[in-house]
This record gives C-alpha cells, structure tokens and sequence, in this order.
C-alpha cells in the first residue's frame, strides 16, 4: 500500500500544475478536488495502519505509522475543507482589478502548503522532518502576506524571522541528537526514528534531554509555545481566513508533530519524567498567556489565534500527565481542535466579507443578517470552550481524567481554572458578535451585510458535522488508531 503515500503527494503538485494552466476556474476545481482526495487518502492511510501497521516508501524516506496518521489526518481535513471554502471565499472578490493573478497566486501556494504539511508526518528521519517544517515556513509566509497590505506584510516577516530563528534551535536539537548517535550507529548515517529507538538504551541521557529541550523550544515556536508565540496573532489575522484555518488546525499541530519525534526518543532513553515535566511546563504557560489575552481582544481573527495557543498548551497538557487515557485524549485533541477552530476560522471569514471588518464591536445580529455563518460561529466558539456533544469535550474529558488518575492534581485544577477563563473571554465575545441587536446607525452602514456564497456555507458544515459526530460517538477506527498512537509514546516503540 505504499503508492497510497506517492498518490497523497502527487495529487497537490497536480493541482499546482494545473493552476498554472488557468487560475480562476481550473484552479479552483482542481484545489477542490485535490483536498478532498487527500482527506479520502489520509483516511485510507489511517484505516491501514490503525492496529500496528506501518507504510513505508520512497527506499525508506517516507514512513507512517499510527501517530503520524492522527497528524496526517488532521491536515487532510482542514486542506480538504480549506479548498472547498476558498471556492467562495475568493469569489467575492472575482470582479475586482487584478483578480486573476491573484487567484493563480492564491491557488499555488494554497496547494504547496496543504502538500509541505502532508509531508512532515510522513518523513521517516529527522532531517527531512526539519526540512519538511521549514518548507511549511516558506510558503505559509507568502501566503500570510498574500494581500500585499503594511499589516500584512509586516506580519509576514515577523513570522519568518521567528519561525526561521526556531528552527534553527530546532536544527541545533537535530545535530545534538545525531552527535550522540555517533558513538552508537557510526560516524554517517541517517537519523532515523527507528534507528533511535532501537538504540535508545546506548545513548547518552544528557545529550537526549538537551535535545528535547531544544525541540520543543525549537519547534515549538512553530506550534505557537510561550514566549515564542509573538508572530501567531499577527500572521492569523493577516493571512485568508482559509489559510488561517490551515496554520492553526494543521502547522500548529504539524510543528508539534516534530516535539513528539523527540519525545519518543527521550521516553526510549529513560528520559520520560523529565520530557513530560518539560511539556507540563510549556503547556500550563502557554494556556495561562492565552487564556487571559483572550478575555481583552478586540480583533476576533486574533482571539481564535489566542484560542489556538490555550489549545496547544491543552495538548502538550495531555501529554505530559502521561496516562494512556490523557496522551490518548491529547491526540484525539489534535483532530477535535482542528475542526472547531478550522469552523470557527471559516465562520470568521465569512463574517469578514459580510461586515468588511474584524472588529468585534462593529460585528453584530449574526444570527439574522447571516443566518448560517452567525449560528455556526457561534457553535465553533461553544466547541472550542468544550461545549459537551462537541468533539473538544470529549478529548478535553479524556485528558482531565487522565490526568486525575496519574495522578496529576495540580496540572488538571490549573488546566481546568484558565480553560474556564478562556471559556467566558470567548462565549463574551462571540455572543455579542452573533445575538446582539445592531443600533439603528450601525445598521444603515451594514446595509449589503449577506451570506456572500454557497461554497462557503458548504464549507462550515462539512466542519460543523465532523465537530458534532465526533462528540456525538467515536468511531471504533479513530479509537483503536488512537489507541495505536498513544501506545507508541507510552513505550516509544
């Protein structure tokens, strides 16, 4: 089954290909058909390898397993969606000057990031791991300064400067690692996971923590960890609102892929203790910062991009508690949050082109004047606060009650006081954006405020439902994957 990988490669450059050919009408059917291919070939790949199976290909390079699936899926889900809604999204726009290169433009790179971020879960070593996330930096950025606007722009290079500074560090934990490798596996080779893990009990300790620690300084800056965070709101609030949904559902989790390679090694070394006491710190960090940032932001796109950092901290939370129920909870968290907030990022842009603002206060009667994007909306926010019956309360369930058994008391009580606060900062406003009345002067200026097409609204609820399904009942494949996935961090196997 390895042609499932080359297909799942093949199938975006196709797109980009065929975008060159024409970049308005082929364009937008081939990005459309080309996410939702590659949402049925992550699932395929999902469905192979769920019980142990591993898929290699590429004489080695490319390699997935159960935990490289759940990331694998949670990226052809947002690109898949991500395609679809752009169809609307940049429609509204069709009849402007310059339209057309634009498109093109918008197509190509949309196209190149959905294939970098397929590839990071399924490198097989830890130097096309890098150079695959550093591939995910470059054509992001372009697309965060897509609109050629001063903000955005300047968003753009804040988060080149960031990202690429991370990496570097990144790149430093890679070289520490292959370093103490040497004396193991010979003076050249490729550092393979496997490789690592097979030789874990000769590594040096120190030399492994290091490296863990560099990672998730490192990667961690692409995944949005305290203090590294500071290019996130900007380029989410700059960026497309598709390609929004892109950075926060797929690059945060994609970055946080590569901690998890490291983790694994740490674990196999001996190291777990202190890998997890690491991620229990970065995690309770970064829920706090974002947490009580979200409470006083005025910009919603900039308040899902705070969401994203507490649902980030939430991840590396359940993972560093350790139980099987809360690393289990923790993956699952990948895919829940992914489709809330790829919702609620779609919902934003929807709103965006009805209101021409990304102002909280001048956004209002959502419900009424966008009777589909407003209640929507409104349900990503209550998703991502945990609403029960979504699928974020039930991965947020599972990580608490992991962590309670370890148990974990005083991460859980932290987790669950600064969720709480980020609940209120959140419902606050989207509540306000969606159910209040409009004043009379507000709504003669919002008089062309409409649902502005039917691909977006096509969009939201193919999200809508996998955030209600997967709440609703877990499919007894993504359990036994992640089930799979999370017996692989336990034992590093």
């Amino acid at each position: 089954m390895s042609w499932l990988l080359y297909v799942l490669l093949a199938v975006p450059l196709t797109a980009v290909l065929l975008t060159f050919v024409d970049g308005w009408q082929l364009a937008r059917a081939a990005t459309a058909l080309s996410g939702l291919i590659c949402l049925g070939l992550a699932i395929t790949i999902a469905l192979e390898v769920r019980n142990g199976r591993v898929l290699t290909g590429a004489a080695g390079w490319l390699r997935v397993d159960s935990l490289g699936a759940v990331f694998l899926l949670a990226t052809g889900l947002i690109y898949g969606i991500a395609g679809v809604f752009s169809v609307g999204y940049l429609a509204v726009d069709e009849h402007h000057a310059g339209f057309g290169s634009f498109a093109r433009r918008y197509f190509v790179f949309l196209n190149l990031f959905g294939w970098t971020m397929l590839l990071v879960p399924l490198a097989a070593d830890f130097g096309t791991l890098w150079v695959a996330v550093e591939l995910t930096t470059i054509v992001s950025a372009l697309l965060v300064a897509i609109d050629r606007t001063d903000a955005a722009l300047e968003a753009s290079w804040k988060y080149i400067l960031i990202a690429s500074s991370g990496l570097g560090i990144a790149l430093l934990a890679i070289i520490i690692l292959y370093a103490t490798g040497t004396h193991v596996l010979g003076a050249e080779y490729v550092p393979r996971f496997t490789r690592f893990l097979a030789h874990a009990h000769q590594l040096s300790r120190e030399a492994v923590a290091l490296a863990f620690v560099l990672s998730v300084v490192g990667f961690g800056t692409k995944a949005g960890f305290v203090p590294m965070h500071t290019w996130l709101p900007d380029a989410h609030s700059e960026a497309p609102a598709p390609v929004s949904a892109m950075l926060s559902g797929s690059l945060l989790a994609a970055a946080f892929y590569a901690v998890l390679r490291f983790f694994q090694v740490a674990v196999a070394t001996g190291q777990r203790s202190f890998a997890e006491h690491v991620l229990i710190v970065f995690g309770v960090i970064a829920l706090v910062l974002a947490s009580l940032s979200v409470i006083r932001q005025g910009n919603y796109k900039r308040l899902l991009a705070y969401s994203s950092i507490e649902h980030m901290g939430i991840i590396a939370l359940g993972i560093g508690f350790g139980a099987p129920l809360a690393i289990a909870g923790a993956l699952l968290h990948v895919i829940t949050h992914a489709s809330a907030k790829g919702l609620a990022f779609f919902g934003a842009g929807s709103l965006l082109r009805g209101y021409d603002t990304k102002q909280v206060e001048e956004v209002s009667d959502a419900a009424h004047r966008m009777p589909f994007t407003g209640p929507m909306f409104l349900a990503a926010a209550l998703a991502l606060c945990g609403l029960p019956l979504s699928g974020v309360f039930r991965s947020e369930f599972d990580i608490v009650t992991g962590g309670f058994s370890q148990p974990q008391y005083v991460g859980v009580t932290l987790l669950l006081i600064f969720v709480n606060i980020a609940f209120f900062g959140i419902i606050w406003h989207a509540g306000r954006m969606v159910l209040s009345s409009a004043d009379s002067g507000r709504l003669q200026a919002q008089t062309t405020v409409a649902e502005r097409s039917r691909w977006m609204i096509a969009g939201m609820l193919g999200l809508l439902f996998v955030v209600v399904a997967l709440g609703v009942h877990l499919p007894g494949d993504l359990s036994a994957l992640l089930s799979n996935a999370s017996h692989r961090l336990e034992l590093a196997s």
